[in-house]
């Protein structure tokens, strides 16, 4: 009896745009005073603030080096970024979670840049929904304990201080992997492209 083929083991991936330190750690120190009075609401972590620019879900590991050439193998400069002062709960209904919108046009034509060349590589199947440049900063907890449901809070978190709202540049775009733990997921770089400077803002 022949043998099964083994089949690759799958990795969970998907591409991001980073953001520069400073921008994120203002991000942290307004989640400590923003979400700090608010339990149903877990802030994400510093390291996991960024613009996710295509996820991919699941693909075999041996496919993640063509994937990280689709998804950085080319030339770019950064994006020019400006967050918005409020955040967005999705879905308005019953949020999941929150988010910080971002006026950027630049990241927009990146963002399509990038999903065409996965798209031409079959990694990547686009969504109907057109790119939301956008930045994940809590989602909710359970309503209770073993419940699916998310938690329901009061009011949305306080908006963004001034010193946030400057425009910034993206810092580069970072094809990672992600593992699901029980105290959130893990995320893993896997491939780097680094984004040089075109104009003003924070590098």
């Amino acid at each position: 009896m022949a043998k099964k083929r083994l089949k690759s083991p799958r990795a969970r991936l998907f591409v991001a745009l980073t953001l520069p330190s400073e921008v994120r750690e203002g991000l942290a120190a307004w989640q400590r005073v923003a979400l700090s009075d608010e339990r149903a609401l877990r802030p994400s972590r510093p390291e996991t603030l960024h613009m996710t620019l295509a996820f991919l879900g699941y693909h075999p590991e041996r496919d993640i080096e063509r994937i990280a050439d689709a998804a950085t193998g080319f030339e770019a400069t950064a994006p020019l970024v400006r967050l918005a002062a409020e955040t967005v709960p999705v879905p308005k209904s019953r949020p999941r979670l929150f988010a910080i919108g971002a006026e950027s046009p630049q990241a927009v034509a990146l963002q399509a840049q990038v999903e065409s060349r996965l798209v031409s590589g079959g990694f990547y199947k686009p969504e109907k929904r057109p790119f939301w440049p956008h930045l994940t900063v809590a989602r909710m907890r359970p309503e209770r304990r073993g419940s699916k449901r998310p938690a329901r809070i009061a009011r949305a978190p306080d908006p963004l201080p001034e010193a946030l709202l400057e425009p910034f540049h993206g810092v580069r775009i970072t094809l990672y992997r992600s593992h699901l733990r029980p105290a959130g997921a893990e995320y893993i770089p896997m491939a780097n492209l680094e984004l040089p400077s075109g104009g003003s803002g924070k590098a």
